[in-house]
């Protein structure tokens, strides 16, 4: 009744840590079906990872895609966690919202490319996903992992990690703003020679509840040479269209 493809397919969301009813639900398929396979098809799928951690090594190091792991970086610290698995390792999370499939498949590619064997999972909630992907390491690469929310504990980059942000600052702004940020079209009125007329002009706006976050983000865009204000203690604006020509070169609405 099922092809082999759509079998291992089961089997794999298993090796992803999904319950048997939760691999029912979303293939379609019995779970009696699916419990008979892992014995008659292929033993489980293991987790695969990466048996070398760059920063589990005698002389630890850097990710051997440093861009993709300052966006990555940017994403975490936005909307990111990393949560114990009952069975060993961690699970990193990046929620990501529904309207921008280009974002979802960008945080997956980025995870990939960060974790070269890893699997990458999706895993869909109301309104958006959960970019989910099984690692032992994912403490060692993000080590700003810690107890409660970002906005609750001090946040600060290790020396390793700012100098791959001073590499490729852009890929990290990138990312917050994927994250926490938008590019949206304000608008204003003025009265010209007695004639009320309405000027449009493009903005970005970035918003974290973490200080700490709030400033490794202006740091970074002062590194770059983008002008930028506080709109108010959570908020920060580009507006300069100078700054916002910038911005949108390298990085753009989402899509």
């Amino acid at each position: 009744m099922y092809d082999l493809r759509t079998r291992r397919r089961a089997l794999a969301l298993l090796g992803q840590g999904r319950s048997l009813n939760t691999v029912s639900k979303q293939t379609g398929i019995s779970r009696s079906a699916i419990r008979s396979w892992l014995t008659r098809i292929e033993p489980l799928p293991r987790m695969l990872e990466p048996d070398i951690c760059p920063r589990c090594q005698p002389a630890p190091g850097s990710p051997a895609t440093p861009a993709a792991y300052a966006y990555l970086l940017g994403l975490y610290l936005g909307d990111g966690c990393i949560s114990p698995r009952p069975r060993g390792g961690y699970y990193l999370r990046i929620a990501c919202a529904d309207a921008w499939p280009g974002l979802i498949r960008e945080c997956e590619e980025a995870i990939r490319d960060v974790r070269l064997d890893s699997r990458v999972c999706i895993l869909r909630k109301e309104g958006c996903v959960m970019v989910t992907c099984y690692g032992r390491h994912w403490p060692c690469l993000f080590p700003q992992h810690g107890p409660g929310k970002k906005h609750d504990r001090h946040i600060a980059l290790e020396p390793w990690q700012q100098r791959i942000v001073d590499e490729h600052p852009w890929e990290l702004l990138r990312g917050l703003i994927h994250s926490d940020g938008s590019r949206c079209t304000n608008w204003t009125e003025k009265i010209i020679g007695g004639e009320l007329k309405r000027y449009e002009y493009p903005r970005y706006f970035f918003t974290n509840l973490s200080a700490d976050i709030i400033r490794l983000f202006t740091d970074t865009l002062d590194a770059v040479g983008v002008d930028w204000r506080r709109a108010n203690a959570k908020n920060i604006s580009v507006a300069k269209r100078a700054s916002v020509a910038l911005m949108d070169a390298h990085i753009g609405p989402k899509h």
